[in-house]
């Protein structure tokens, strides 16, 4: 049985038993958060794109690559996570105690919510492209395309379906994140414990180190070096296929109100008050919910509508998702301090993780 599970020197220095003071370990600063989001979403956009060209994506797709968009998702979480959980906001390369649930769950539902503000004019621009405007030659680059359809939507055009937006990342990237450090964590450390301390006798001696320290001989059992990357991939892919039950059902919803864009637009250039544009977005989201009514008659039930294509589109995101997930677990601790290890104390021996 585990006695307990303790932060400790990976290399106790004798004056520490002395009454010594270690220093305390640097917090994490802005700019190490910044480079593992920025790294994270890169391999995330990348990943996205090979797997959309592999599928045959459209054109559009080049709008969903987002890196700064990810970078500030990813950046977002770990200063949030770092406020709700003081270990994590420490540059440790190995965080304990792990974040409970329902803090990575909050951490993962403010980056979302901060992300589809951040996301909407882009959202906007890839859900009115239209390749023959691009085509037409009355652009000369994208970021001129990009400018005019903005300017002609306006601030209202924008926003437009914003709801369905900010409901799809917040719930979907607080399920993601909550998911991966719950798995790449919580489940590892139980795992290990379990492993481990079923091992019995003549299993259990090659494993053994013997370590010497003032108090006398300390056998001690380093975890096998493949059963963390395990978990951490692991991790990935759960958390990929968790934040795709979320976000699938509301992408259907999505696609179905976005076909009621073009009146909003019209009505967005009309100078009226501000009630009665609220009341056009009130219509707007009704009809949506009328037209979901229809296909869901067609499909014989909600589930059956919502989770149409569910298991190919997942096929599509966990490679790039799981990816971008583990590039941002290494590069966390590549900016992380190694002084410390976590240990699961046994009756006789000790558990390393390193």
């Amino acid at each position: 049985m585990v006695k307990s599970l303790a932060q400790t020197p990976a290399n106790p220095d004798p004056r520490s038993q002395q009454g010594e003071q270690r220093p305390a370990s640097p917090r994490r600063d802005k700019k190490s958060n910044a480079a593992t989001g920025a790294s994270a979403a890169g391999v995330r956009a990348i990943g996205s794109q090979a797997v959309a060209f592999y599928f045959r994506a459209p054109v559009k797709a080049f709008f969903r690559t987002r890196v700064e968009v990810g970078a500030i998702l990813y950046t977002s979480y770990l200063q949030i996570l770092g406020t709700l959980h003081h270990p994590s906001s420490q540059s440790l390369k190995r965080i304990y105690p792990p974040p409970p649930v329902h803090s990575t769950f909050l951490a993962g539902f403010s980056a979302g919510a901060i992300q589809a503000v951040i996301a909407a004019p882009l959202d906007a621009l890839s859900v009115r492209f239209k390749t023959s405007e691009v085509l037409s030659g009355r652009y000369n680059t994208m970021w001129q395309y990009g400018r005019s359809k903005l300017h002609e939507i306006g601030p209202r055009g924008v926003f437009a379906g914003f709801g369905l937006s900010f409901v799809k990342d917040s719930f979907g990237y607080a399920a993601f994140f909550a998911t991966f450090e719950y798995v790449k964590a919580q489940a590892y450390y139980a795992f290990v414990a379990k492993y481990y301390g079923d091992l019995r006798g003549h299993l259990v001696s090659p494993l053994l180190t013997p370590k010497l320290d003032g108090a006398g001989p300390v056998d001690m059992i380093k975890s096998h070096y493949a059963i963390e990357p395990t978990f951490l991939m692991l991790g990935g892919i759960t958390a990929s296929i968790c934040q795709q039950i979320v976000q699938h059902p509301v992408n259907l919803i999505q696609s179905v109100h976005y076909k009621s864009l073009a009146y909003l637009d019209k009505q967005a250039k009309i100078d009226q008050p501000r009630s009665a544009m609220l009341q056009n977005y009130y219509s707007a989201y009704k009809k949506t919910y009328e037209q979901c009514l229809v296909h869901v008659r067609r499909a014989g039930s909600w589930r059956s509508w919502l989770y149409r294509g569910f298991l190919v589109n997942t096929i599509k995101q966990v490679p790039s998702t799981s990816a971008g997930l583990v590039i941002f677990e290494l590069v966390r601790r590549r900016y992380g301090s190694d002084s410390a290890a976590v240990r699961i104390e046994k009756d006789g021996y000790d558990i390393l993780l390193t």
